[in-house]
Parts: C-alpha cells; sequence; structure tokens
C-alpha cells in the first residue's frame, strides 16, 4: 500500500516539477498537515465548549478483541448516552441538527429520538495514507468545473485543505478504501413496519492494490464494484457490474447488468445518477449509495462551512454480530435504541442542479465528517423546494484495518413514511473482508455470466 501510495504521489511531484501545473496550496497550508491539522486535513485541536476533544490519532488496534468471522469487539459496549434529543426538547439542541434531523422529529414525535454520547474521534488511517496525502497535498485539479479531477491518479483525500464544495465531495469520492468483500441485507420497510430482506453480494476492487494491474494504464479509474443478489429467489442471480472513473465526462462510468431470467449481459447507462438503485424498490437512486458516489456534474457545489452537529458515529450496537435485523428495522425509521450520535464538526456543501441538468434532487445537502471525510447526514430536496429524503450513514471504524465506513445506510422518505436500510450484516456468516484479493478478470463483462448463476 505505502509502494503504490507513494507511487502516485511520485506521479504527481513529476509533472509539477515539469511545469503542468500550479500549486494550489501554499506551503504554510501544506505544513498545517499533521501539525494544527490532522494528517488528512481535519482540526486536531477540541472545540472551545470541551465538547469535542482534540484528535490524539484516533483508535489503536488494541481498542477491543477481534472475534471470529471478521467481526470486532464494540469498544463503547458499556457507554451510556449522557442525554437523549427528542421531539419534545430537540428545540434546545436545534443549532446543531440539520434540517433533516429536525423534520424526523417532527415526522415521527412519537418514536424518532438521538442518543447523544461522548464524543469519541476514534478514526485514524495507516501511516502510509499520511504520508500520500502529505506528498500529494495541492497537486491534484478539478477539471469542467469540478465535474472531475486530474493529477491524482491512484490517491487518497484529494483536496485536504479544500477551498469549495465540489473539493469536499470529492474528498469523500477519494476516500481511503481497500478491497473489499461483503455480504449484507436491505430492506424497504412499509409504512406498517414489514418489509422483505435482500440479500446482497459485493467486491470492490481499487487499481493500485491489484496484483494483477498496471495502475500506470489506468490513471483515471478509480475502482470497479460488482454487486449481486442473492435472495429473494425472484431476484436471486442478478448481478450489477461498475468501472467508475476520476473524470467521468473524459470516460464516462461503464455499468453492466446480468439479468439471471435472461440470461444475457447488456450494458446499463441507467446506473448513475438519478437512475434506480439495485432492487430498492424506487426508495433511492444510484448516486445514493454509500451516501453519494459517481459524477458530480450535475450540480453546483457550494461549501456553506464548518458545523457543529450531532452526527451517527461509532455505530458498535449496529454491527455487533448477532443483533438481530427485526429488531433494528422498525415503522418510519431504525430502532434508536441501537443508535449513537456524537458532536462532530462536518463541512456542509449544498448542490443545486446545474441549469440544463435534471436530477429528482434539486438540492442535496450533505454533512461531511471532518475526520474521515465520509458524508453522514445529507438532505434531499424536490423540485418545489420540499424537503423529501433524509440519509443517514452511520459511521463506524474498524480498528484493526484502520479504515471507517458505513455500519448502515438509511434514508427516509418523509411524504411516503417509508424508508431504506442496507449495509446491515450482524446475521451474517462473516462482516466485511478485508483480506479479500481481486483480479481484473472478475471485474468484466465476461465474468458477470459466470457470477449471476443461481
Amino acid at each position: 500500500m505505502q509502494k503504490t501510495l507513494l507511487g502516485a504521489g511520485g506521479l504527481a511531484l513529476s509533472l509539477l516539477a515539469s511545469g503542468v501545473m500550479a500549486q494550489s496550496l501554499t506551503q504554510s497550508e501544506i505544513d498545517s498537515l499533521g501539525t494544527t491539522l490532522t494528517p488528512i486535513g481535519a482540526e486536531k485541536a477540541g472545540n472551545a465548549a470541551g465538547t469535542i476533544p482534540e484528535w490524539t490519532g484516533g483508535l489503536g488496534t488494541d481498542a477491543g478483541k477481534q472475534l471470529e468471522n471478521n467481526f470486532l469487539e464494540n469498544p463503547f459496549r458499556n457507554e451510556q448516552p449522557e442525554f437523549v434529543i427528542t421531539a419534545q426538547n430537540y428545540q434546545q439542541y436545534k443549532d446543531n441538527l440539520t434540517p433533516g434531523q429536525i423534520a424526523l422529529f417532527e415526522r415521527y414525535p412519537e418514536t424518532y429520538k438521538m442518543p447523544v454520547y461522548q464524543t469519541q474521534r476514534t478514526v485514524g488511517y495507516p501511516q502510509s495514507v499520511y504520508d500520500q496525502v502529505k506528498q500529494t497535498a495541492g497537486q491534484a485539479r478539478l477539471v469542467n468545473g469540478g465535474d472531475g479531477i486530474s493529477n491524482f491518479a491512484h490517491g487518497t483525500f484529494a483536496f485536504p485543505v479544500p477551498k469549495s464544495g465540489a473539493e469536499v465531495v470529492w474528498n469523500h469520492n477519494t476516500r481511503y478504501r481497500v478491497n473489499i468483500k461483503r455480504w449484507y441485507m436491505q430492506a424497504m420497510p412499509q409504512t406498517n413496519g414489514s418489509y422483505t430482506l435482500i440479500k446482497m453480494e459485493e467486491e470492490a476492487g481499487y487499481p493500485q492494490l491489484m496484483d494483477d494491474i498496471d495502475e500506470s494504464t489506468m490513471p483515471n479509474t478509480l475502482l470497479f464494484f460488482k454487486q449481486r443478489v442473492n435472495a429473494p429467489a425472484r431476484l436471486a442471480g442478478n448481478v450489477l457490474l461498475v468501472h467508475d472513473t476520476l473524470d467521468q465526462l473524459k470516460e464516462p462510468r461503464m455499468a453492466w447488468v446480468y439479468n439471471a431470467g435472461q440470461r444475457r449481459v447488456r450494458r446499463a447507462p441507467q446506473v448513475a445518477y438519478d437512475g434506480p438503485g439495485t432492487a430498492s424498490d424506487g426508495m433511492r437512486t444510484s448516486d445514493n449509495f454509500a451516501m453519494y458516489n459517481g459524477a458530480p456534474d450535475r450540480y453546483d457545489w457550494e461549501l456553506v462551512g464548518k458545523k457543529e452537529i450531532y452526527i451517527p458515529y461509532n455505530s458498535g450496537k449496529l454491527s455487533e454480530p448477532g443483533v438481530k435485523y427485526e429488531d433494528v428495522l422498525q415503522a418510519g425509521h431504525i430502532n434508536p435504541d441501537y443508535t449513537r450520535f456524537e458532536l462532530h464538526r462536518v463541512w456542509e456543501v449544498q448542490g443545486n442542479v446545474k441549469a440544463g441538468q435534471r436530477h429528482i434532487y434539486a438540492q442535496r445537502n450533505f454533512f461531511v465528517d471532518e475526520d474521515s471525510w465520509l458524508i453522514t447526514l445529507a438532505d434531499h430536496y424536490d423540485g418545489r423546494g420540499t424537503l423529501w429524503r433524509v440519509g443517514e450513514g452511520h459511521v463506524g471504524f474498524n480498528y484493526q484495518q484502520k479504515i471507517p465506513g458505513y455500519a448502515i445506510e438509511t434514508l427516509y422518505d418523509l411524504l411516503a413514511g417509508r424508508y431504506i436500510a442496507l449495509g446491515m450484516y450482524t446475521e451474517e456468516q462473516s462482516a466485511p473482508q478485508y483480506d479479500f484479493q481481486p483480479n481484473y478478470n472478475s471485474f468484466t463483462p465476461a465474468a458477470l455470466r459466470s457470477s449471476g448463476i443461481r
């Protein structure tokens, strides 16, 4: 990993030396990484009130026990909430709430609540990530008005000191990730709480981490992604394949689907933007996956600023082995007894659909955790300016692998009274598998047919 990340930095430095680009950050700003800022660009100091602590490196690998089948012990399993925000008292906390959270209190006044715990700044990354970010800081360039980035082949956290909303969005899209295989459930509860579980299997590979790829031949490739539906029987065997790029206007996303009923592979241009998400009953768009993904070119992105917000964090209760899906999934929203909210600093970014473009979400506001660059909350507005859907990314941190992710993603439809929950794996045989080593041939259209055999 260190070799490949530093290799990307070396490429960028050689471009700089040849005069291809000028540095966008001052040397002082670059020097702040690892001093006043964390190595990936968050404020290292705590807040004045003492409710957000100083970042001291995140959790170590000794934070808890490694359990069987890739599961981890929840290091905060014995903690109790400091207080609980409800529909009856949320007004006194509204300065630290998003419009979407306030809407959930008003939509579900009897059941929606937010247990708030002591803030723990747990996220930390491998030293190789810090070295790469420091070496490449200031070298990535927005292209086409922020629709893509250049001079940043296979790096992470392209803009550690962001100057625009588009740069914050790209930090989420270029966040540190590794090859992964995972099995999880997705559900779309009806207004009465009934649901059908959709069993999914996914693989993701990154060119710089795949032994059979010369990454220099794929400088614009961001990732390879394959998703298979394993249940229920009527959907089993359908497979999606995606090749994502850094500049999707230069090289658009390529996607294919294998339909098990038809036994054929076909191109899938609808797997982008507001195309329907896999087996989602219309409850999410393609770009709602992982809170947001894909080309950002349909929006103008405004950097609203940094705020202190109660966000879903250290969500160990949602990833403990044996937790029953039926206990988490309920009518209206997931069971608040399994959630954990903490006060963190976030970047708020507002996206408004560009003139001449279209998307079912005319406006979307992202709240991006400064310590991980993960989108943790997302408010989506329709064409009338009505708050429509509210997303929660319940952040968990794998302290053994030094990588954050989502224990569960939820997207609440305030108008329909329904929601989608995806990423649940507590009743599966294994938690996400990070020692997965894919090869390029498994991410080709030719491989889809064999992947989809029922």
